[in-house]
């Protein structure tokens, strides 16, 4: 093969033909076995130079190694020491502030629609770190990626910090006279002209005010508008009940569950909670043999189809067919069966899904995927009530949002109304309809003809650019507020920090509105809780609601639901068009699916660094979105993907630049190929292409809003894709770190275990597997240990982004992480086995391993990197000359160099974000993962303070206490109740790379699957 084209179809099939048993690939390079591929191996670690090329000459030579003379005397020097600073003492101590010592609060953090309570750490007034709130349903103490990286949306200085007029600098005042001039006119009137655009309002005191303020302009219109809209599920529930209800799952109780493209495990409300309940399910242990089965029908790999257990990869206009299909097997009828061009395989795979769903009666679930149409939802949930579910493993509620409404559709009246000209007055509290609303509703236009638009945002976005006045918002921590829960649990949001930037919230505009500008948010939200409230009772309920964090008895009770008699009337026909549509394949067109990307969401993260850097769950790009393809289409597209040789480890990845022809628009942007991707779709990720997000995130990726139709949101027909002849370069981080011909992955079906349950184990635990020339250290004390379990893991990245807000970890950019220099201290890497078009997905998060006999302490000249008496490989900053040895050294490779100044010393409002406990690192000091030693440390004085012993789990290190499965455990292995000592005597535990007897104290448990037999895999 010539080492200059990437890999064909041809040559993974034939790797693959010699494949005896499981074998583990990260990438189709490394599948496929390339010349190139190994030709990058060799030079892993000798391309973390700051050349750009592997010639080097001998002025290059001179330059370089002078330059490393000149850095080894600075590294430990950092910036000069700033000039003296006069610092002023309290001159009385605060009441209740112990210096150095932080505070909790409760308060919640609002997405998707629903509330997901946290707990905000403290130091001295200064908020640094969000945790789960363990009394919150949603949360149950764990977290996702988006509330972890909302504390540096705090402190962003590029928010918004003034309030403007016409783009010109102007105040809170100045925008109150003149809206109240605006109002007069609509008092007369009756508010014929007053338009409100909000996004989903689950907030019950917001609610409350939206419906005062309608009450006193009665003809005014709320709106409702979110790019990441739940539509079909609404309409699905009418269609099934007659009217709207929020469906809440149990997955403690389910045996088996279908996901008709229903990420539920990453996206959606209550997803945390989901996500902890089905890992729950899925734990092997010695004496519990028993886990659930999860199949996945999905057109692009998502979290949670990696997890499956049987995933059958679709276009988007099979999965209502089979949807039907499966219903009808198990007695629901819903009209004539049309032909459909379903493969003999899929219909099989209905056939056992369908008897595995019957047999598991009031165990099982099926559950349906925002994007998918109304008809899927209501067949989901008719086959729920036939499976005998309905109040088992699924329950209905009153819907959280105030007010449920087609938000596509109200942002069309909204649209019709200004070109009309009957809006005079317009307010919009948060969102960005000017860059996310589809591309047939030309909104950034339609503003102009407003009289008076407001934009109340924490950006000054594209919305702001096309309104009259822009007004800051407050973050979430800054303000009092309240919101529900994905089952209806209120929480009470209180402000950790005074507003930075003298913002306004949603509920203070409100208030202006009704003539009341003066208030405050505190007296708002006060306010609506008394009235629901006896006054004697209120002080004690209060004090309550803000210290648990929840108010209790909040949940809504579960409702009794009645399918319709005639839900399906007509729904035979939509699926034919369906059907209609994957017939008319033949002409060469493509289905386009479209998605919030799974870092960034909807656009409105992304200037946060933390969040671009994040590599995404699946594909791993970072910076960066693209189109997404199958194997086996981008091969009959002739579309490929090359991984540099120079420029870092393993490089960039230049992909092919395509362009998009959908509905007589067009998008460029680069391809990537994915396995287990869908044949003859694609799918694009929304979000990126801002163009006034703030200096991280502007002109970053391409916009596919610009494509994005309000009559297909979801998925279309009749794209055309054309090769540009261009390449676009990628950062991709699973190129980086490989730890290439090792065994890193175990992995066996519930048979398998059950024959032989120490299959992880492997010949390395032999009698003399441990034998060593060394002696062995001796541990009195504590002994620390890990173990994380790769069947629980999902790959949520929850755990990278917890840690990088605890052990202020800098971002580097898009060009630094294409050289591989990100400086994660936790990575997850993704593992494939099987054929590239219907792979199985494997999750192995990696931090370091804190070897007993670690090849990095020995290597270091200085002695920087050492063995402390309680087993942590500890790094000593200010001993570090930057050699890296201990980095080549490195089997596992989780130690990060600091080649530039990354962290940013200078931007004040950053500075308040850092964890006090935990150096900031400058250039050339090498890093890595500490167990978080500062909260060994904190919990270890605390315990010696009261005279007591350390019990177990009073150390929670950041990633484990995100984790939203428990698929991370720390403790002290040398107390044999602990649960990380029970956890690696299991019979699943394993080191990784253990034949090198590095004795690693973080371990992993392998992951069990649990196929269906019946389901054969062609």
């Amino acid at each position: 093969m010539n080492s200059k084209n990437p890999p064909s179809l041809t040559d993974i099939r034939s790797s693959l033909a010699h494949v005896r048993g499981r074998e583990y690939w990260r990438s189709l390079e490394e599948l496929a076995d390339s010349e190139e591929f190994h030709e990058f191996l060799k030079h892993e670690a000798t391309r973390q130079t700051v050349l750009g090329t592997d010639a080097l000459n001998r002025r290059e030579f001179l330059r370089l190694m002078g330059a490393s003379l000149a850095l080894a005397g600075l590294t430990a020097c950092g910036k000069p020491t700033p000039p003296d600073e006069t610092i002023v003492p309290f001159a009385k101590q605060p009441e209740n502030l112990i210096p150095g010592k932080p505070r909790f609060f409760a308060t919640a953090f609002t997405h998707h629609g629903a509330a997901t309570g946290v707990l905000v750490e403290s130091h001295e007034g200064r908020p640094t770190k969000i945790e789960g709130n363990p009394m919150h349903p949603s949360s149950l103490g764990a977290t996702d990626a988006f509330a972890q990286a909302s504390i540096l949306s705090l402190y962003d200085p590029d928010r918004s910090q003034i309030v403007t007029n016409a783009g010109s600098i102007s105040t809170w005042t100045a925008f109150a006279n003149a809206l109240n001039g605006e109002l007069e006119a609509q008092r007369l009137s009756g508010g014929a002209g007053l338009r409100i655009l909000t996004e989903s309002v689950a907030s019950p005191t917001l609610a409350d005010q939206l419906q005062s303020l309608r009450a006193k302009y009665p003809r005014a219109t709320w709106h409702q508008y979110e790019p990441v809209g739940r539509d079909n599920v609404r309409a699905g529930a009418r269609l099934a009940f007659g009217e709207y209800f929020d469906t809440r799952y149990d997955f403690s109780k389910c045996d088996v569950i279908l996901a008709l493209d229903a990420d539920f495990l990453f996206q959606g409300p209550g997803n945390v909670r989901y996500a902890r309940e089905f890992a729950d399910k899925r734990r092997v242990r010695a004496g519990q043999a028993a886990m659930n089965r999860l199949y996945m029908v999905e057109s692009a790999p998502s979290v949670t189809g990696a997890m499956a257990d049987h995933r059958l990869a679709l276009r988007p206009s099979a999965i209502p067919l089979l949807a039907r299909r499966i219903a009808a097997r198990i007695g629901i009828a819903i009209g004539a069966q049309a032909g459909s061009p379903i493969s003999s395989a899929a219909e099989k795979w209905i056939d056992a899904v369908a008897r595995d769903l019957e047999q598991h009666k009031g165990t099982s679930v099926v559950i349906a995927g925002d994007a998918q149409p109304p008809v899927v939802h209501a067949l989901a949930h008719a086959m729920n009530e036939s499976l005998a579910n309905v109040g088992k493993t699924v329950g209905y509620s009153e819907a959280i949002e105030s007010t449920p409404t087609d938000q596509l559709a109200s942002l069309r009246d909204l649209a019709k109304a200004i070109e009309a000209g009957q809006v005079a007055l317009l307010i919009i509290l948060g969102g960005n309809p000017a860059f996310s609303a589809p591309a047939d509703i030309p909104f950034t236009k339609l503003l102009s003809r407003v009289g008076f638009a407001a934009h109340l945002g924490l950006y000054e976005d594209e919305t702001s650019a096309a309104c009259h006045w822009h007004v800051p918002e407050t973050h979430y921590l800054e303000s009092w507020s309240d919101a529900r829960a994905y089952d209806g649990t209120a929480t009470i949001m209180q402000p950790l920090i005074a507003p930075l930037y003298r913002g306004k919230s949603a509920h203070e505009l409100l208030a202006a509105l009704a003539g009341q500008a003066d208030r405050s948010s505190y007296e708002i939200v006060r306010d609506y809780w008394q009235r629901q409230k006896r006054a004697e009772d209120f002080e004690p309920f209060w004090r309550r609601a803000l210290h648990d964090g929840v108010i209790a008895g909040s949940a809504f009770p579960a409702k009794t639901v009645k399918l319709k008699s005639n839900a399906f009337a007509g729904s035979a026909a939509s699926i034919d068009v369906a059907s209609r549509e994957q017939k008319s394949q033949g002409d060469g067109k493509l289905e386009i699916i479209f998605r919030p990307d799974p870092t960034i969401f909807d656009g409105r993260f992304a200037n946060n660094g933390w969040l671009q850097e994040l590599p995404k769950p699946l594909t791993k790009l970072t910076w960066d979105n693209a189109v997404l393809l199958s194997p086996w289409t981008a091969a009959r597209l002739g579309i490929q993907q090359r991984v540099a040789a120079t420029g870092g480890e393993h490089g960039k990845v230049f992909a092919d630049v395509i362009e998009l022809r959908y509905t007589g628009r067009t998008l460029r942007l680069p391809a990537w190929v994915v396995p287990g991707h869908a044949d003859d779709c694609a799918t694009v990720h929304f979000g990126y292409g801002r163009s006034r997000a703030g200096k991280i995130g502007t002109g970053v990726g391409a916009d596919v809003f610009a494509i994005r139709t309000a009559d297909a949101p979801w998925h279309g027909s009749g794209l055309e894709i054309r090769k540009t002849g261009e390449r676009y370069a990628l950062a991709c981080t699973q190129y980086h770190h490989s730890m290439e011909g090792r065994d890193p992955v175990r992995a066996a079906t519930l048979d398998e275990y059950r024959k032989n349950p120490r299959f992880a184990r492997g010949e390395e635990h032999a009698a003399d597997a441990h034998a060593s020339l060394y002696p062995a250290h001796r541990y009195d004390g504590h002994a620390w240990g890990m173990t994380i379990d790769t069947s629980a893991c999902i790959g949520c990245n929850a755990c990278v982004i917890a840690c990088q807000a605890e052990n202020n970890i800098p971002v580097v950019g898009k060009e630094e992480v294409s050289r591989g220099r990100e400086m994660h201290w936790i990575r997850i890497d993704r593992y494939y086995t099987g054929a590239a078009d219907r792979p199985e997905t494997v999750h192995q998060p990696v931090p370091c391993m804190q070897c007993e006999n670690a090849p990095c302490e020995l290597v270091c000249p200085v002695n920087a990197t050492n063995h402390s008496h309680e087993g942590l490989n500890d790094m000593v900053y200010n001993r570090c000359v930057g050699t890296r040895y201990c980095s080549n050294n490195c089997p596992y490779k989780v130690r990060r160099f600091n080649f530039f100044q990354y962290a940013d010393f200078e931007t004040p409002s950053l500075k308040l974000q850092r964890n006090p406990n935990v150096t900031v690192r400058s250039r050339g000091v090498m890093e890595k993962c500490t167990y978080c030693v500062q909260r060994i440390n904190t919990a270890k004085i605390s315990a010696e303070k009261e005279d007591r012993k350390l019990g177990d789990g009073e150390i929670v290190t950041a990633c484990q206490a995100a984790c939203p499965t428990q698929a991370i455990v720390f403790g002290d292995i040398n107390d044999a109740q602990s649960r990380v000592a029970k956890l690696k005597a299991e019979s699943l535990n394993y080191a990784l790379l253990e034949e090198l007897n590095t004795r690693p104290r973080t371990t992993y448990l392998a992951k069990i699957k649990n196929p269906n037999p019946d389901v054969k895999t062609e």
